[in-house]
């Protein structure tokens, strides 16, 4: 009689193993290995935003289907050697010949013209040399210098000149814009 006091009654093995349960916690742990993963059973679905890298996959494994590509930037290094530059080739009238993302020119006075590109040009280098718009000889005497245009952030200044006085005329140019 004396040992059946000491046995706990059925409440309160409960009562402790209810006490375990929630001190220790239960928890069951699966693991997943890229051994227990059959192929094509991992969608898009399956991956959480942003947690591969690209040491996550294999070389060369993923392309045009994969990658929306028109969603992706230039890189920066090809975007300077695909050609970031804007350019512009105007006559001595002020008419363009040729460009890349030229809006408008003008002849505006002897030899001044203004050059109006699509973007901001604020920030970049200028640089125009006297060249004829085709394939003949550049005017000779000619200078060329280039300033941003203040009264437009998209536009650059060209005066041109008779070398050997100075004197404003009209002369054919090409222009470069490196941003």
């Amino acid at each position: 009689m004396r040992l059946r006091r000491l046995l706990p009654t059925p409440a309160m093995v409960v009562a402790l193993a209810a006490l375990v349960v929630s001190l220790g916690g239960s928890a069951y742990a699966l693991v997943v290995t890229g051994k227990t993963i059959r192929n094509n059973t991992v969608t898009g679905k399956d991956i959480r935003q942003r947690s591969l890298t690209g040491s996550d996959v294999g070389r060369d494994r993923l392309g045009a289907g994969s990658i929306r590509e028109h969603s992706l930037g230039p890189v920066p290094s090809a975007f300077i050697a695909g050609g970031s530059s804007r350019f512009a080739v105007v006559t001595a009238g002020g008419l363009l010949v040729r460009g890349r993302e030229v809006s408008a020119t003008a002849h505006t006075a002897a030899g001044r013209y203004q050059v109006i590109f699509t973007t901001d040009v604020r920030n970049c280098a200028y640089y125009a040399t006297p060249g004829h718009p085709s394939a003949a000889a550049p005017p000779q005497n000619s200078q060329v210098s280039v300033s941003l245009l203040r009264s437009n952030v998209n536009g650059v200044a060209v005066r041109t000149e008779n070398g050997t006085n100075g004197a404003e005329v009209d002369r054919p140019f090409h222009l470069v814009v490196l941003c």
